[in-house]
């Protein structure tokens, strides 16, 4: 049994950009408002709902949690990790680790294809 490759295809690439940034863009939100739940609430659901809604058809719901998972992990860090490195520090690192998760996450399950690649 070959093993799945890991998939760059653009669709992967374009979920993992908004998963990790709207962590980063969430933060951004929070302090340019002075309110807290304006960027968790507005801007990091709101992303997380954009990318289940954009995967759904193409990748299996277990990658799906497991991103939603990593993504609630990485919330939590970046607020343990603030004191120790600081809190941009904190959110650009959990972006990061929470775009590669979802790179490594998200591809189509089997027997799908995302639009524009084809399977070999």
């Amino acid at each position: 049994m070959a093993l799945d490759r890991l998939t760059l295809d653009r669709p992967t690439l374009v979920t993992a950009a908004i998963a990790g940034g709207s962590l980063l863009l969430g933060f951004t939100a929070a302090q340019v408002t002075g309110l807290r739940w304006a960027g968790a609430a507005a801007v990091v659901v709101a992303g997380a709902v954009w990318c289940v809604l954009r995967e759904r058809r193409r990748t299996a719901w277990w990658r799906i949690v497991l991103v939603l998972l990593v993504g609630a992990v990485c919330f939590v860090a970046a607020h343990v990790l603030t004191d120790p490195l600081g809190p941009w520090l904190a959110v650009v690192i959990v972006s990061l680790l929470l775009a590669g998760t979802t790179t490594a996450l998200v591809r189509p399950a089997r027997g799908r294809t995302s639009a524009g690649v084809e399977r070999r």
